[in-house]
């Protein structure tokens, strides 16, 4: 069984945020193979489907971003997931917009949700997709991070989410290390 989770805030006021990228790039996944269906448990909006003939969970927590950790670990409880099964798609400062990075383990690089995931399953060595957002050193980073989406911003994610459906659809056949080599040097 594998656990998808992109992260974000929840709520129409975060809806196209810089932090809600995961939601964003789960949602585009989803509807690109017509799943619309999210059912809500342990204070998580997920879908579960079979891919590949294994059960797959997409989780988008509820719980707002400094608590994804607490929402992941109850999923990988109940559901008895193995951490190296799971996937999370989040947010870059360090990364321009359009960027992204595959990674298998590594620090949270002082993102919070990521902070709080490890704080619940007590390990840095978890897959990850790092989707960039930039940074603008002249507005506070919280401000920022919750900031809208530019029109121009909104046809580059939509150009990426192209990209991430690729990345996701070969996650479910593919050694995670050969997604690595394969994407992150097409990255520019």
């Amino acid at each position: 069984m594998k656990l998808i989770v992109g992260l974000g805030n929840p709520g129409k006021e975060y809806e196209n945020t810089r932090h809600n990228i995961g939601f964003f790039m789960i949602d585009k996944y989803l509807a690109s193979k017509n799943i619309y269906d999210f059912k809500f448990k342990f204070k998580g909006l997920y879908v579960d489907t079979i891919i590949n003939n294994e059960k797959v969970i997409f989780l988008k927590p509820q719980s707002f971003m400094n608590l994804s950790g607490e929402v992941v670990k109850k999923y990988l409880d109940f559901y008895k997931i193995n951490v190296e099964d799971i996937l999370i798609i989040s947010d870059d400062l360090d990364l321009n917009i359009g960027n992204f990075k595959l990674k298998s383990k590594g620090s949270s690089g002082g993102h919070n949700g990521l902070k709080n995931i490890e704080l619940n399953i007590n390990t840095q060595q978890y897959k990850r997709i790092k989707i960039g957002i930039s940074n603008n050193k002249n507005i506070d980073t919280k401000d920022y991070v919750l900031s809208k989406f530019s029109k121009d911003d909104i046809i580059i994610y939509n150009n990426l989410s192209k990209i991430i459906i690729e990345i996701l659809d070969d996650f479910f056949y593919q050694e995670f290390d050969f997604l690595i080599s394969k994407y992150n040097r097409k990255n520019r």
